[in-house]
């Protein structure tokens, strides 16, 4: 009695400890790369302002440290305008015999220059003729198709509120405000009606695309909170996004990299199986028992992710001495280390590494973690994260024969963050047409920058193709990846 109840004590204080380590402290196994940027983007303005003094009071730093900024700032892209100015003398005789200079060669910089973000007006005239002898006949150009019939906006200006509320993450109302200074007067439920427009025409490119990826014989999958506004009890409920994701970049695949979200009002095992009908190959997922009801009954073969296993072990070992998480961290890094070496190369060779040296390290993981969950109380975390491993220990171990198949799903969790921004500054959607709206253009958005692709410019080449009746037959050409080889589209993603 007294042992259970040892062992009851120390695994409530393991879920305090990460109670609080979730709280208070840091999520994520990794640095946090952006807050450690902010510290740095300080650290350096500082620095800056000591250089700009020092170079006020020295002149030969100040020339100095000119000379290392032109060597080492690089060139700016061919692709932007030019707009040269000439800083000429005036007088252009000899100082000492008074004759005639001539040019023998000049100085050449450039600078990046900004114009802010402006508005302008987009006239259209359509001049009418009628015929002096036919009273009745009048002629004048058809009006051009828009994407908002009596509206204001030009397909540029919705494909920049689209940039803006899904790449940038800024709500309409943020957006409203800022249109606002400039002196246009925009309500945010204009925005929204403009929004879902773009949506509606959208909806057969996002359909497309995510018939492409289902084609795979491989995909990612991961699903994030999707909060929807619930009018009829006056708060919101927690609808989903589904994200289904390819990348065969780190094996030399050839299908280009692409993401499709779709929104669900749950999260069933039914929404998996009902999205992913007709798919057939490897799903790399993470713990989500609702995959597993789908390998149950497609022909789908789940490979889960190592990355989820080693967060249990991680959480475990930053709440205090813990030498069993701390050794199973250890073997893990060293499968991410061969990773790291093989990434990039032909799946044969990624496979015949992974069999020489990857497998010894799994094979010896598993009877060493049966081991260890014999020693310790059932009740504990550390149990429950070695139950985790082991109990999807076949789909852990897939890529080891395959060397296509990723060794985590890393690739649709980065797929998923920006989702969670948007939702972090926009809070929630108003409806489920919302969290649909949300899945179509997301999907478009996030596999323009998968594929380097500029999102403004292909958003606003789109909707103008569409709004003038581009053929359904010919749907692929405006796939985001089909623009890759388009200069012009090439990347700020």
């Amino acid at each position: 009695m007294l042992e259970a109840e040892r062992a009851e004590n120390e695994r409530l204080r393991q879920i305090i400890k990460e109670l609080q380590r979730h709280r208070f402290g840091r999520r994520a196994e990794s640095l946090p790369v952006d807050q450690l940027l902010l510290g740095l983007e300080e650290a350096e303005q500082v620095e800056a302002e000591g250089f700009a003094s020092e170079e006020v009071a020295d002149s030969a730093k100040r020339a100095e440290r000119a000379r290392k900024r032109r060597t080492n700032r690089g060139s700016l892209p061919g692709h932007l305008p030019r707009f040269e100015q000439v800083v000429d003398i005036h007088d252009k005789t000899c100082p000492c015999c008074r004759g005639a200079l001539h040019a023998i060669g000049q100085d050449v910089s450039e600078r990046l220059d900004v114009v802010p973000a402006q508005f302008r007006v987009i006239v259209t005239r359509r001049p009418k003729y009628a015929c002096r002898n036919c009273e009745e006949v009048v002629v004048q150009a058809p009006a051009p198709a828009r994407l908002v019939e009596g509206g204001m906006p030009t397909e540029a200006t919705v494909a920049h509120v689209l940039v803006s509320k899904y790449a940038d993450h800024l709500p309409l109302y943020r957006q409203a405000q800022i249109y606002a200074r400039q002196g246009v007067n925009l309500d945010r439920s204009t925005l929204a009606d403009w929004v879902g427009k773009a949506a509606f025409i959208l909806r057969p490119i996002h359909e497309r695309l995510f018939e492409r990826l289902k084609a795979s014989d491989k995909l990612f999958a991961d699903e994030t909170r999707a909060p929807v506004l619930d009018p009829g009890r006056g708060r919101t409920k927690t609808g989903q996004l589904f994200a289904y994701a390819r990348d065969d970049r780190p094996w030399g695949g050839s299908d280009p990299p692409g993401v499709a979200y779709l929104y669900a009002p749950d999260r069933k095992a039914e929404q998996t199986v009902r999205h992913l009908q007709g798919f057939v190959g490897t799903l790399q997922v993470d713990g989500y028992a609702g995959y597993k009801v789908l390998a149950d009954r497609n022909a789908v073969s789940l490979a889960f992710c190592w990355s989820h296993v080693r967060r249990k072990f991680y959480e475990l070992a930053q709440s205090g001495l813990a030498p069993i998480a701390t050794e199973a961290l250890a073997r893990i890094a060293s499968l991410y280390n061969i990773e790291g070496e093989i990434r990039g190369l032909p799946a044969d060779e990624r496979h015949t590494a992974r069999q020489t040296r990857s497998r010894a390290i799994v094979v010896a993981l598993e009877p060493w973690l049966r081991e260890k969950l014999g020693l310790v109380s059932q009740k504990s975390k550390l149990a429950e994260a070695i139950r985790y491993a082991l109990s999807r220990w076949q789909g852990l171990t897939r890529f080891l024969d395959d060397g296509r198949i990723e060794i985590d799903s890393n690739v649709v969790e980065r797929a998923i963050r920006p989702i969670a921004l948007n939702r972090k500054n926009a809070l929630f959607a108003g409806s489920d047409g919302g969290g649909e709206h949300w899945a179509v253009i997301a999907s478009v958005i996030e596999t323009c920058k998968l594929n380097q692709v500029e999102p403004f410019t292909y958003l606003t080449d789109v909707l103008t193709k569409i709004v003038k009746g581009h053929p359904n037959s010919q749907i692929d050409d405006l796939l985001p990846w089909a623009y890759r080889a388009t200069p012009e589209l090439k990347a700020v993603a």
